[in-house]
């Protein structure tokens, strides 16, 4: 709705450069259009005039009349006032809410997306887990938002990479391999030799037999056969992080997430990567030597302390490997670079984007964007649920997807904004009542396609051409408000690609189910009267299409039946 009234206010302004009242080489700023908190202000908004007054020497207000009286026609704008210092308000007519019904069927799947991301390429990265487990629900928030952030980024133009960042080198793998050899030599948790940092899961015993019967591990186009031979530990750690990471493919798949690339964090090494990345930086004068270390001085770039990248024993710290992963993305022709993370990994964002900045290769500043989420605590009968049987510390990712499916899984772990703690209610994700939000929202759109049944079963059979002529009989209250909120969801998407938001989506959805909901109570859709029959339904037909299309940006199904 916004596109309309911008090209109406940029031809009022034209109109006003014309007459003298604008200097003619006035450049027209960057203005908005928005729509007002109160409904009472006017459906829309614009400070086009306050940001002009000044150039044209004018008090705003008077700009504004000015304004208003170069607008030329237009049957889409109901009244137009000025408000405040200058701030011009516009009621829209039931018109130019009734197309929108025409727009969404035009654009169908379409709807709500955007180009202006420009098909420029971005890497968003997410998940990124250490294959030293089974998924936890951890992860499974990291993988339900940034897949959803990778979603809406499509819809607004990007051309996406998704990317699973594999920490497949350094102490936690090497915990891996020995928990697992100890289990191979038949020692449990408990033990005496039992390693003191093992990983105590039952899913380590699965992974010992596996190697001692001489499994082949097929994982990202490579074969692992395991060598079945408890002392050498090489083998068992190839074995294991292969065996790992298909544990976790599999965990995704049920959850609906898939990568276009899965980088390891050992060929940054066995290529060269981190040592090149390490001269480049030394090589630009940001590095020194102290007490045995070598120190990146990251403080010329916004840090609060330099930090030590090589320490004295020869060993890199982490953020280093981070650095060089990061500087591949750029060279990779990832011009824009979205890492999900969780909350704990916040002290280390500062460092890696000043290692980037130093490298002085032309990244530019505050690559890449950080979005880090909060804990889940998960909670089934008003107590909290912590442990799964075969993980031992923690609940899987499976475990969850097992008992509350897929997609409230995936909606309760994007449905809050990413940096809020979450509370997963398992009995509400379970309960098909109004308080349970994904079902709310499948059961509108189930709705509707029930009503469609209903009127084949009654030989209503729907003319979508009548349905279209007669869309000015949707003008009452209920259809009006419906109406409205149908035409937000390009804003909501423009909103939730800008700021990787993507709850702002789901907020959206709960919003426009519960406007059906209140339309299909108020407003009977298989009426006598055919030509409000074809216009009713018509618009619930649009209502669908926005519930698929917004469903479709979370990863959660739009049921016909339910």
């Amino acid at each position: 709705m916004k596109a309309p009234l911008r090209a109406l206010i940029d031809q009022g302004l034209t109109a006003l450069r014309s007459a003298g009242t604008l200097p003619a080489d006035l450049p027209t700023p960057e203005y908005v259009v928005e729509r007002p908190k109160e409904r009472a202000h006017g459906d829309f908004s614009t400070n086009v005039a306050m940001l002009l007054a000044k150039a044209a020497r004018s008090n705003p207000r008077a700009l504004a009349q000015a304004l208003l009286d170069a607008l030329p026609p237009s049957d889409l704008v109901a009244r137009a006032e000025i408000a405040g210092p200058g701030f011009i308000n516009f009621h829209l007519s039931a018109a130019a809410w009734q197309q929108q019904v025409r727009q969404i069927h035009a654009e169908a799947d379409r709807y709500g997306h955007n180009t202006s991301g420009g098909g420029r390429t971005v890497g968003v990265e997410y998940v990124s887990a250490n294959p030293t487990g089974p998924l936890h629900v951890g992860h499974g928030r990291a993988g339900a938002i940034g897949d959803c952030i990778a979603r809406v980024l499509a819809a607004n133009g990007w051309d996406v990479r998704r990317e699973f960042y594999y920490n497949d080198a350094g102490v936690q793998i090497e915990n891996l391999a020995r928990s697992v050899q100890a289990r191979a030599k038949g020692v449990k948790p408990g033990d005496a030799g039992w390693p003191a940092e093992a990983y105590n899961g039952d899913y380590i015993a699965e992974v010992a037999a596996a190697y001692l019967r001489g499994e082949r591990v097929e994982v990202d186009g490579h074969v692992v056969v395991a060598q079945a031979d408890a002392d050498d530990l090489d083998a068992i750690r190839r074995f294991a992080v292969a065996w790992l990471r298909r544990e976790q493919n599999a965990d995704l798949a049920a959850f609906g997430v898939a990568f276009d690339v899965y980088f390891l964090e050992s060929s940054l090494y066995a290529d060269g990567k981190v040592e090149e990345t390490v001269r480049r930086l030394v090589a630009n004068g940001h590095t020194y030597e102290e007490g045995g270390a070598l120190w990146l001085r990251t403080t010329d770039f916004g840090d609060d302390k330099d930090r030590v990248m090589r320490k004295s024993d020869g060993s890199y710290t982490y953020f280093v490997p981070d650095v060089a992963y990061h500087l591949s993305k750029w060279q990779r022709g990832y011009v824009r670079a979205v890492t999900e993370l969780g909350a704990d990994h916040h002290g280390s964002l500062a460092r890696v984007r000043a290692g980037l900045q130093a490298l002085d290769c032309g990244i530019p500043p505050g690559y890449p964007d950080y979005v880090l989420h909060q804990m889940v605590t998960v909670m089934r009968g008003g107590e909290e649920v912590k442990l799964s049987k075969r993980a031992g510390s923690y609940l899987t990712l499976r475990d969850l997807i097992d008992e509350v499916g897929r997609d409230a899984t995936r909606w309760f772990l994007v449905a809050r904004k990413p940096d809020s703690q979450l509370v997963f209610d398992i009995d509400l994700a379970r309960a098909q009542s109004n308080d349970n939000p994904v079902y709310y929202v499948q059961y509108a759109h189930a709705r509707i396609c029930s009503l469609l049944r209903q009127a084949e079963e009654k030989g209503l059979a729907h003319d979508p051409a009548r349905g279209q002529a007669a869309l000015a009989r949707l003008d009452d209250t209920p259809a009006l408000e419906l109406l409205r909120a149908l035409s937000r969801f390009p804003e909501v998407v423009e909103a939730a690609g800008a700021t990787l938001e993507p709850h702002l989506v789901a907020q959206y959805l709960r919003e426009l189910a519960q406007a059906f909901h209140g339309w299909y109570h108020q407003s009977p859709v298989l009426v006598d009267d055919a030509d409000l029959r074809d216009a009713r339904l018509a618009l619930a037909l649009a209502t669908r299409q926005v519930l698929a299309n917004g469903l479709d940006l979370l990863g959660v199904s739009a049921p016909e039946r339910m």
